[in-house]
């Protein structure tokens, strides 16, 4: 059993998870909401608790019409590359020589382990950080929690100042902790570029007895 639905089934009985729950369901009725509905835990679907090696950790979903699905950083097929997607295969190019694919969609990391999470969930279409202190970012901050308890190793990848702050959140020796700049076209040159986060994780995979991940994203 996916041990993400337990956690899911007992945060869901706190009280932040109930008022979160009753301003998610409300927005969906009268707003455009990404992603679909069906696609909210689509991370934790791809990615079950015991197949987790590799965490990319963004914000919020993205807000335009038919990108988000339930995975940080992918879009749907068909949907233009986002600037910071592209900048993780320009640096995936240079670290391991990934050809640059035509498209953005990631399920294929999700479903060798990389458990690509949003610290918010839902957004409304075209305002960003419009579902933000709603009470997402303690049920993600909880995931984090557990997580963080894991025996096997996990690699965290947090780009950017919003990912840093859950660095204390991940206490267990156990796993890697990688930081840099975030990959948005604003900050990469500030070292996002040159960060070798794909080598190391798949480095530190390796010498603990764990499959490293093939980054490479096909073309569809």
């Amino acid at each position: 059993m996916n041990y993400f639905k337990t956690i899911i089934d007992e945060e869901s009985k706190k009280d932040y998870y109930k008022k979160l729950h009753d301003f998610v369901d409300e927005e969906y009725q009268l707003k455009t909401i990404y992603p679909e509905r069906k696609n909210i835990f689509a991370a934790f679907k791809h990615t079950p608790y015991d197949k987790v090696k590799v965490v990319i950790l963004g914000q919020d979903p993205y807000h335009g019409e038919g990108e988000a699905h339930g995975l940080s950083f992918s879009v749907c097929p068909g949907i233009k590359i986002p600037p910071s997607l592209k900048n993780i295969y320009k640096e995936l190019n240079t670290e391991l020589g990934c050809y640059i694919p035509n498209n953005g969609y990631l399920t294929k990391w999700a479903d060798q382990g990389v458990l690509l999470l949003n610290s918010v969930l839902t957004v409304e279409k075209d305002t960003p950080a419009s579902h933000r202190g709603k009470g997402w970012e303690t049920f993600t901050d909880n995931v984090i929690k557990e997580l963080n308890k894991k025996n096997e190793p996990v690699v965290f990848m947090l780009w950017g100042n919003f990912a840093k702050t859950k660095k204390d959140l991940l206490t267990n020796p156990k796993h890697l902790v990688l930081e840099s700049a975030h990959p948005s076209p604003f900050s990469a040159r500030n070292g996002f570029f040159g960060n070798n986060h794909f080598i190391k994780a798949n480095e530190y995979l390796k010498e603990n007895g764990v499959t490293p991940i093939d980054w490479q994203i096909e073309n569809i």
